[in-house]
This record gives C-alpha cells, sequence and structure tokens, in this order.
C-alpha cells in the first residue's frame, strides 16, 4: 500500500464518521423526505415507473408490452395489467397524500378513503383515455406525410408515449393527488424531450410533430385537433408575487389554444390571458404574448440574407481566432 492509500484509508477510518453525521444532521434540519415526518413509506420513482408502465401496456399491448400476448388472452392480459397498476398505485396515492399533508398541509386525513377514489377513477378512465389517444394516433398519421401508418406512429413517434403519460397523469392530477403525477410526466420528459405539465389540459386529436424541446404549462388549455410542432413553448409571461415576493400558486399563468390551431416550430405563446383563436396559423420563431382572433395567420417578416455568388467567395478571408 502506498502512503497515499495508507493517509486515505486512515482518514474513512477515522473522519468519514464525523462528516456523515454532520451531514445527517443537515439533512434531518432541511430535507422532510429524511425527516421523521417524512418516514411514511414515501414510494419510490422505480414503483410510479412500474405503474405507469402497466398502465401503458393496457393501452398498446402489442406495442408496449414486454412479453409476447397471446391473442386469444388480450382480454386477460389488459385485466392483469390494470389489476398490478391498481394494486401498486393504491399504496402509491396513499403515501403521496399522507406526506403531503406533512409536507405542504390542507390535505384532508382520510388517505385511504382518497387514494380509493383517485385509483377508480383512473382505471375507470382508461377506455375514454385509449379513445381519446387512439383519435391523437389518427391526428398523427393524418398530419404526417412522412407516417406510413397508425401502427409506425404507435411504435415509433415519441409524443404517443409523451400525451399517453400525461393522459393518464392528468386524471391523478385532477383528482388532487400529490408528487406521482409530475413524476409521470417527468420520465416522459426525460424519455421523449417533450415536457407536459400533468396539470394542463389537453383535447382530443393532438399531435406534437417531432416533438424535442416542447414545453406545455401547467395552466395552458389546448382544444381538440391542435397540431404543433418541435421547439413550441406554451409558456408563463410573468410569475404574480404575494406581499413576501414569492410567486403565488395556483392562478392561470399558461395560453389558452383553442380548436384547429396549428402552431410551427420554436414559436413562444406566453401569458395566462392569451387566447389564440382557433383554426389559427401560428408561425415558425413566432414570439406571442397578446391574444389573437380566430382564423388569423400570424408570422414573422422574413429575414434579409444574401446570396454570395461563387466569384466572391474566393475574395473572402476567413480568420482563425
Amino acid at each position: 500500500m502506498t502512503r497515499a492509500n495508507k493517509h486515505f484509508e486512515e482518514w474513512l477510518a477515522q473522519d468519514l464518521e464525523k462528516v456523515a453525521r454532520q451531514l445527517e444532521g443537515k439533512l434531518h434540519n432541511t430535507c422532510s423526505l429524511c425527516s421523521i415526518a417524512g418516514k411514511i413509506g414515501m414510494s419510490t420513482r422505480n414503483e410510479v415507473y412500474a405503474a405507469l408502465d402497466y398502465l401503458l401496456e393496457s393501452l398498446f399491448p402489442g406495442c408496449y408490452s414486454r412479453v409476447n400476448i397471446d391473442p386469444k388472452s388480450i382480454d386477460a392480459f389488459v385485466e392483469g395489467r390494470l389489476r398490478y397498476a391498481a394494486t401498486l398505485l393504491i399504496g402509491l396515492v396513499e403515501n403521496a397524500c399522507r406526506f403531503g399533508k406533512e409536507e405542504h398541509g390542507g390535505l384532508e386525513d382520510d388517505w385511504a378513503e382518497k387514494a380509493c377514489a383517485a385509483v377508480r377513477k383512473l382505471i375507470e378512465e382508461m377506455p375514454e383515455v385509449h379513445s381519446m389517444l387512439m383519435a391523437d394516433l389518427q391526428a398523427a398519421y393524418e398530419g404526417d406525410p412522412a407516417a406510413r401508418s397508425v401502427t409506425e406512429v404507435v411504435i415509433s413517434y415519441p409524443f404517443v408515449e409523451a400525451i399517453a403519460t400525461h393522459r393518464i397523469a392528468y386524471s391523478l392530477y385532477s383528482s388532487g393527488v400529490p408528487f406521482l403525477p409530475r413524476m409521470m410526466s417527468e420520465r416522459a420528459h426525460s424519455n421523449t424531450g417533450i415536457d407536459i405539465h400533468p396539470g394542463a389540459k389537453i383535447g382530443k386529436g393532438f399531435f406534437i410533430d417531432h416533438g424535442t424541446g416542447v414545453v406545455i404549462g401547467e395552466t395552458a388549455v389546448i382544444g381538440d385537433h391542435v397540431k404543433i410542432y418541435q421547439g413550441v413553448t406554451l409558456g408563463a409571461l410573468s410569475f404574480p408575487s404575494d406581499e413576501h415576493g414569492q410567486p403565488i400558486k395556483g392562478v392561470k399563468r399558461h395560453p389558452n389554444i383553442e380548436d384547429n390551431v396549428t402552431i410551427y416550430a420554436q414559436a413562444t405563446i406566453l401569458g395566462g390571458q392569451t387566447t389564440v383563436g382557433h383554426h389559427s396559423v401560428i408561425g415558425g420563431n413566432v414570439w406571442l404574448t397578446k391574444s389573437v382572433p380566430p382564423y388569423s395567420k400570424i408570422y414573422n417578416d422574413p429575414p434579409s440574407l444574401r446570396v454570395m455568388p461563387a466569384d466572391e467567395i474566393n475574395n473572402v478571408y476567413f480568420y482563425e481566432i
């Protein structure tokens, strides 16, 4: 053993415990998940993701299932996946509500009853979720000339996971379940590059083409048959503050997009009072902070471009910096 390694071993034996005790004290004072109040069985991400995967498998058994399915037993497969999901979620939701009470206050104490109601509502809504997703898939097929079939869309387009996850998370969010809906949406965000807050209200026939970099805020309201492209932001214009300068929660901050609107790449639409009227088209790179009426076409003036002839290119010198 070298002298350096010997000194390191001595440090591990003598000083590491002291550092751990100092860190533990800070965690108890600042991290409620690690405090005594937080020791109530708050669920892990993996359990939430497992429940979400069971639900996705029940919606698209042939595409999302991790096992081979006998077509003759698909009913039993779907029932089994819904049962697994419900069994996992009942404990997850109850723990989330209990921890939410400790963390934020204001939630009722009948956690078990609240969990049962939220999970039952979600499971009973799954047929309607499937119907909405089929409308989303059809919109993708009809809206993308590169799509060869609805099957190609569901097995390969990243927006499918994003919107399917959102429709599941939105059900839990609308039932007042804390933490879990955001955990689900952030898993989809990580996998697809599409960031949809679980509180956003999204109608049927929704399609995100390409998808990377899309951001849809919590209080956004999107109508039916809306199509958006990569890099679109439906965000907040400003954050109203209370008398202490802290952002006020729960206010309308994000725009309304009415039916049959198309929003092209990198457009940014901001503000809770901003409404894009139905059948409007928002061009690429538009920055919009005020409402526009139905059937509007909003676009930027094209930039001034200079095309340099080949004989001029030879006279241009490029310097390395």
